[in-house]
């Protein structure tokens, strides 16, 4: 029996494999429970400004192996890029398989404009000091190491988990408007070009509202990250929801047994090889 979820689309940004912070097995396992038409991953999933060759665990390769199954049934995978993988826009508009990368994406959904796009473009401090932006990331991959610890030791004390690096990171938003009121300028740009839709990633702020001006409307969705708040996008019956994977966790899905058992170089091989399809024999 066919449990998982057939959706239209899914929503995933800011990953960011290969750093302590990413939370990959919790991402396979919402993987594992949907059956998507369009996969649309919204930047910064493989986190190549941080990336390290000595941390690159099972678990994340599953996630690229995850992806690409996807693709290899059917699903239309779509990759944005994003400031943590921009090395990637030197392969803007070029595609394998079902597998495409872009800049930004539209989409007609129902008769309604959708605009995607990953949203480093609004981000002032990365835009004009991008090393300055490099330093924070490696400070903040660091805080996320410092923060497990902290947690394992408040869970063996039957104390509830903290997220030091989300308080820190919103309260610094406030104080100093990192993004530059993000959503505003976001949604702002989306009425003056007539978009219904505006769906971003960036500032790990998973969020879904109705922004109006004097010139019109649109409604502006943010992913938000499986880093901190293990969230997604979905789009069914003409309508879009945020999954939540502390909420909205269906517990018979986990990651896929037959990956569970694989060495690394296994791992690498199936994210690698494409099998070729198998010639009949001449009559």
């Amino acid at each position: 029996m066919n449990l998982k979820r057939k959706i239209e689309i899914a929503v995933i940004s800011d990953v960011h494999l290969g750093t302590y912070g990413c939370h990959a097995k919790q991402l396979l396992t919402y993987l594992n429970s949907i059956e998507p038409k369009k996969l649309i991953l919204n930047g910064d999933i493989v986190d190549i400004w941080q990336f390290k060759k000595r941390y690159f665990p099972k678990s994340h390769l599953r996630v690229i192996k995850k992806i690409m199954d996807f693709a290899a049934n059917g699903a239309e995978v779509i990759y944005i890029t994003g400031n943590h993988d921009e090395m990637l826009r030197k392969f803007t508009d070029t595609s394998i398989g079902n597998i495409s990368i872009v800049n930004k994406l539209v989409l007609n959904l129902d008769g309604k404009k959708a605009w995607f796009f990953h949203g480093d473009v609004f981000d002032i401090s990365i835009q004009n000091a991008k090393w300055l932006a490099k330093l924070g990331g490696w400070g903040y991959d660091m805080l996320i190491l410092i923060n497990r610890f902290v947690n394992w030791f408040l869970e063996k004390s039957g104390r509830e988990r903290y997220s030091l690096s989300k308080k820190i990171k919103n309260s610094v938003k406030r104080a100093i408007k990192y993004v530059n009121d993000f959503e505003k300028v976001a949604t702002d740009l989306a009425i003056e070009n007539g978009y219904d839709y505006v769906i971003c990633g960036h500032i790990h702020q998973p969020k879904m509202l109705l922004r109006e001006n004097r010139s019109g409307a649109t409604t502006y969705l943010n992913s938000g990250d499986w880093v901190e708040n293990f969230t997604a996008l979905e789009y069914q019956f003409k309508r879009w929801k945020i999954y939540n994977y502390d909420k909205d966790k269906l517990s018979p899905f986990f990651a896929d047994e037959e990956l569970k058992d694989m060495e690394v170089k296994d791992l690498i091989a199936a994210i690698t090889i494409v099998e070729q399809p198998r010639k009949e024999p001449l009559q």
